[in-house]
This record gives C-alpha cells, structure tokens and sequence, in this order.
C-alpha cells in the first residue's frame, strides 16, 4: 500500500484501535489509567476530524475513505456505548438504538454507493437541503462529535476510582445530559438518510 497517498485511511483505520485501548484502560482501577483513557478518548476523536483534513488538504479523497471514515465513526462510537453500558453507566437501550441506526443507515448507504453516490460530498446521496444540514453539514457534524466526545470523556472521569464525590457527583450529571443529547443526535442525523432512500430503490 502507498502509504503517502493513503495517509487519511491510515488514520481513519488507526483510530479504532487508538478507542480500543482507550475502553481496555477501564478495566483497571487506577486512576492513571482512567485519566489516560480520557486522553486517548479525546485523540480518538479528534483524528476523526484530521483524516478528513488530510483527505482535503492533500486530494486524498475516495470512495474507500468515505466507507473508512464511516467504518471508524461506527465502531468507535458502538464501543464506547456498549463499554459505558456493561459497566452500568448508561441503560443497555443506548447501544442497541446507536448500532440499530448504523444498520440502518449504513444497509442505505451501501445501497446508494453503489449507484456512486457517498454518504457526504458532492456526490452525497441526500438530494434536499435539509437532508444534507442534518446529515453532512459542519454545524450538525460538529456538535454530535462533541456532545459524544464530552459525554464519554466526563464519564470516565466521574468514575475515576478515588475520585472526590463532590467532584464525580456533577461530572456525572453533566455527562448523562450529553449521552441523551448525543443519542438523540444519533437518531435525528438518521432521518434523512431513511426518508430520502426511496429513490435508491426506484426502477
């Protein structure tokens, strides 16, 4: 593989593992390792915004990347939700809706690739305008990231072991609100997505 020119699936790819080790670190009681978890949260994060800046900045935009970049979005995210989840954080119902809609979304958008058209870009598959607010613009994009990322890194921090309670009591306030806002993210990005996919299937 040409590394040079797949730099931005490289990251893409990475991320996912760079969550692995992050969710793994909560097993220990330590809270060093809950406080590294966070960090590695963040950066796993924030790659997801550097391979789409990679992929622009050096015309390294495909039709792999795009599956890539939606490939690591969907792991990333779906580990995280069942982690928070096996430990008791947040109901069991939060992981089942977030890999219900990337089923759902994803079967669709298989279907829309290949007829050549990409979950975002100028060959995105939503064809309205509030299609593509919801789904591929900055504003929308950006604050589901951010309500995710913020959820998951507080909740790692209210449950660091040893944690003050005055301190782990509001942290952990705070990050349920952002997992409901991050959830209901999830659901409405997907609307879309559903609505829009009757001409997919048109003869």
């Amino acid at each position: 593989m040409d590394i040079k020119n797949n730099t931005a699936n490289i990251v893409s790819i990475s991320r996912i593992f760079v969550a692995f080790v992050a969710i793994w670190l909560l097993f220990f009681d330590s809270k060093s390792m809950y406080l590294l978890s966070a960090v590695l949260t963040i950066i796993a994060f924030a790659m997801d915004g550097v391979d789409g800046y990679i992929a622009r900045k050096y015309n390294q935009a495909s039709e792999l990347g795009s599956v890539l970049d939606i490939m690591g979005d969907r792991i990333v995210e779906a580990s995280y939700w069942i982690a928070f989840a096996y430990f008791g954080l947040l109901p069991l119902w939060f992981p089942i809706v977030c890999i219900t809609r990337a089923f759902t979304t994803d079967s669709i958008r298989s279907v829309a690739l290949s007829k050549g058209m990409t979950a975002f870009g100028d060959k995105s598959m939503q064809s309205t305008s509030w299609g593509r607010f919801i789904c591929a613009s900055k504003f929308m994009r950006i604050s589901y990231a951010v309500a995710k990322v913020a959820a998951f890194v507080l909740l790692i921090i209210a449950t660091t072991p040893r944690l003050d309670t005055a301190i782990a009591f509001p942290v952990s306030i705070i990050a349920i609100v952002l997992a409901w806002i991050a959830i209901l993210f999830c659901v409405v990005r997907a609307i879309p997505v559903v609505v829009e996919s009757g001409k997919l299937f048109e003869k």
